[in-house]
């Protein structure tokens, strides 16, 4: 189907410009809107406001702009039908042959902090799944275009048949329009829906990223969906698996909760050491000295690029992945020399999903996502004694990195770095124990430090444990029934510690 007139009409212009030269290029008319039309102009281009096609202007703030029958008609007529091509000529309907439409972002506008009702109201898009639905039900004349990713294979089949699509290339983009506009109506559902006590529904539409080698046991079928590529490239080495993914997920969850420079190393989705310093192969020796055995197989991650110093040192041990914004050249060489070593660039740190979801017996399970920790300014001492600025520091560090250990969780760190980790015991007395042995096995003193627990003590067991291997300070959420009485033990041991009011379980 050759195209002759097109509609563009878009928030997103990546790409735009460059896409209607190309339309240009092969004679097609370019009807547009808005800052759409502005932008095309601005360029050079020649465009054909929507309201001067459909002789009615723009109005309502723009509500009504794209809603007439001159446009609904031109794409929904079927060129194959006498009938239809009569009454479309009647009217005045000319055909509409390619579609160039993306939404307003309304999900970015409500996992802003502060978003109003009426700003979410005001970025629910009427006009634009109109006309992509209207485009996308005729595919078979009509080509619909609603991600900039495909403009150069709508270009390329326009120049190989002579300014033509193909039926194939029109129905996997038709297929893409369902797709997103099930997920945009998804998003809006889902935010009103939260608003209402009841009778509400909760939906998840991605589309598909990749299909994996397997899942979590190479007897389960598993596939990736959603724009996990948008966020990590992978610059060397094999094709992810469906572990990684999930120890990527969480290493760079954990990396987010660091401004200053870190490296951290996680096992099974778990930390198994962090540490931070301006020198990052220092950074990498305090996190490694955490726990000597445990990184073998894991992933590395480091919120600055990787030096060659640090390649060195990382390239000592096996990993499975290695993650950052960037590798300078001398790393990249010194890494790439491992055929199987994943390295991952994380082109942007992304915003925590708004929702967390994981399956149950029939059905979902949905929560808020557990925001970064930040500082600490609204936690409260509970001691007599308060922390001196150094076990404060410690108790951040500990804090930030608890989080996103498996409850039960006990953390013991320095100001700059982890010393012994307890991840996962039924009881918490126990994770300390554990933590304490492992810092033992890897030589670090534990004199000086502070305990961090994710959860409340629920007896003074665990905090008379923690004391007794060498912590002066302990940072928990607090709320036990027997409060007082872990406050009254950390006094008789001299023990500052801090209530932060939030809990931090991770299943």
């Amino acid at each position: 189907m050759k195209i002759r007139r097109s509609l563009l009409s878009v928030t997103d212009k990546t790409g735009l410009v460059d896409f209607a030269r190309g339309l240009a290029g092969h004679g097609v008319e370019i009807l547009s809107t808005g800052g759409t039309a502005a932008a095309l102009r601005e360029a050079g281009l020649a465009v054909i406001d929507v309201s001067t096609h459909t002789g009615f202007p723009e109005m309502l703030d723009g509500r009504v702009k794209t809603l007439h029958p001159l446009i609904h008609g031109g794409l929904l007529f079927r060129r194959d039908l006498p009938e239809h091509v009569a009454q479309a000529a009647a009217h005045g309907i000319a055909p509409i042959d390619l579609v160039v439409v993306n939404l307003y972002a309304f999900e970015k506008t409500v996992s802003r902090d502060g978003v109003t009702r009426g700003e979410a109201i005001e970025n629910i898009d009427i006009g634009g799944p109109s006309m992509l639905r209207s485009a996308a039900k005729n595919h078979e004349a009509v080509t619909v275009v609603c991600d900039p990713g495909d403009y150069a294979e709508v270009l390329r089949e326009m120049s190989e048949h002579a300014g033509a699509t193909t039926v194939e290339l029109r129905r996997r983009l038709a297929a893409k329009v369902f797709d997103v506009t099930a997920r945009y109506d998804g998003a809006i559902a889902g935010y009103l829906g939260r608003e209402q006590s009841a009778g509400t529904s909760f939906r998840l539409s991605h589309p598909l990223a990749a299909s994996l080698r397997y899942g979590e046991n190479p007897h389960q079928q598993a596939e990736l969906y959603g724009k996990f590529s948008d966020y990590l490239e992978q610059l060397h080495g094999k094709e992810l698996s469906y572990n990684n993914i999930l120890d990527i997920t969480a290493a760079v969850d954990l990396i987010s909760e660091f401004t200053e420079p870190t490296v951290a190393i996680l096992k099974h989705t778990n930390p198994c050491g962090v540490g931070s310093d301006e020198d990052l192969a220092v950074a990498w020796e305090k996190a490694l000295a955490t726990d000597r055995q445990a990184p073998f197989g894991g992933i590395i991650i480091s919120n600055r690029p990787v030096t060659e110093l640090l390649a060195r040192a990382v390239a000592e041990i096996f990993s499975e992945v290695i993650i950052a914004p960037d590798f300078v050249p001398a790393a990249l060489e010194i890494l790439q020399k491992k055929k199987n070593l994943r390295l991952m660039k994380l082109r942007a740190r992304p915003e925590p999903a708004a929702r967390d979801v994981r399956s149950v017996i029939g059905g979902l399970l949905v929560q808020d996502h557990d925001p970064a920790v930040g500082d600490l300014s609204g936690a409260r001492v509970v001691t007599g004694r308060a922390p001196t600025p150094e076990e404060k520091r410690s108790m951040e560090f500990g804090w930030k990195v608890v989080k996103h250990v498996k409850s039960n969780a006990i953390v013991f760190a320095g100001p700059d770095r982890t010393l012994g980790i307890g991840a996962g015991q039924m009881s918490r007395v126990d994770s300390v124990r554990i933590a304490v042995w492992k810092a033992g096995e890897a030589g670090l003193p534990l004199a000086g430090c502070a305990v961090a627990s994710d959860a409340f003590f629920p007896f003074p067991d665990g905090l008379v444990a923690a004391a007794a291997a060498g912590a002066t300070a302990a940072i928990q959420p607090g709320g036990s029934v027997r409060d007082d009485e872990v406050i009254r033990a950390a006094d008789e041991r001299d023990l500052a510690m801090i209530f932060t009011g939030k809990r931090h379980f991770r299943h």
